[in-house]
């Protein structure tokens, strides 16, 4: 269990990074994730062959895994979105609210009863998202896409939960990847005509940073979120990936100088997210032991 919590604040740590890359990468949403699934999906298929990783999943399951891929991939484009239309700390912020969605979603969908824990420490996180979304007028459009990305990376995480437990980690984000170049190339055209983008192919700056978001916080990461699944339940793992946040914003403070850019209503709402992660961290502890 020590081994799966320690993998868990790995793929957090590399998880600050990705709102990082969002902001250094010049493409738009769209094609920003479609770069990113598609490389993810290119590099996964040579670690499997490397390895010589044996896929025996048949064609039906392929297909039900590519599925759940379509998820995350939309998760990442209105997430995208969210950091182009504001910045970094108020779309990592709002993934935040994946912990409450996922305590809303997972009830529902395994028809099972709500847990009164998970409803309140949710509660804390959405009264945090609550005060940030007062603290600028002119970020609200930003944060109201970061609460859709969340809804959709609730849902990722509860049906993967369950593909975990059949499926090789690797195995299910290659399948998943696939998904996501398909599908969301497919909806692309018609997405950069309603927002077109100054340039569709990523010059060498972005060509780099594609690379490195996709091996290290897509492959690097989904990998170690799929087998964290195995051990850790899905709202403990969401609610883990809330101090995502703290990594990503400090580095937003370093690199972009966006501490000029909240206010104190930010750091009050950032606190109340804090103390639901600690609560939670606490809660699981005790029930492992």
């Amino acid at each position: 269990m020590k081994k799966s919590y320690l993998l868990l604040h790995f793929a957090v740590i590399l998880a600050g990074f990705t709102g990082v890359f969002g902001k250094l990468i010049s493409l738009n949403e769209g094609l920003l994730t479609w770069y990113r699934v598609l490389f993810s999906a290119v590099i996964l298929f040579l670690i499997l062959k490397l390895f010589r990783i044996a896929d025996r999943t048949t064609s039906k399951e392929k297909f039900n895994i590519a599925k759940i891929g379509l998820l995350i991939t939309i998760h990442w484009v209105f997430f995208y979105a969210s950091i182009k239309y504001s910045n970094i700390s108020i779309g990592v912020v709002c993934y935040c609210l994946t912990s409450f969605f996922t305590a809303v979603f997972k009830p529902l969908i395994d028809k099972s009863k709500f847990k009164f824990s998970e409803l309140l420490l949710s509660a804390l996180t959405l009264l945090g998202i609550s005060l940030i979304f007062h603290f600028d007028a002119s970020y609200q459009l930003a944060i109201v896409l970061g609460v859709i990305s969340s809804a959709f990376a609730a849902l990722y995480t509860i049906y993967n939960e369950k593909l975990v437990k059949i499926y090789d980690s690797k195995i299910i984000n290659y399948h998943q990847m696939i998904g996501g170049t398909i599908g969301l190339g497919i909806l692309l055209p018609f997405y950069l005509y309603f927002f077109p983008a100054k340039s569709i192919i990523p010059n060498l700056k972005d060509t780099f940073y594609l690379i490195l978001l996709s091996s290290f916080c897509t492959v690097g990461l989904y990998v170690s979120f799929a087998e964290v699944l195995k051990k850790i339940p899905a709202f403990t793992v969401n609610l883990s990936f809330n101090l995502e946040p703290i990594y990503a914003i400090i580095l937003a403070f370093i690199f972009f100088d966006e501490s000029k850019e909240v206010n104190t209503s930010f750091y009050i709402g950032l606190f109340f997210v804090m103390i639901s992660v600690v609560l939670q961290s606490i809660i699981s502890l005790r029930r492992s032991k």
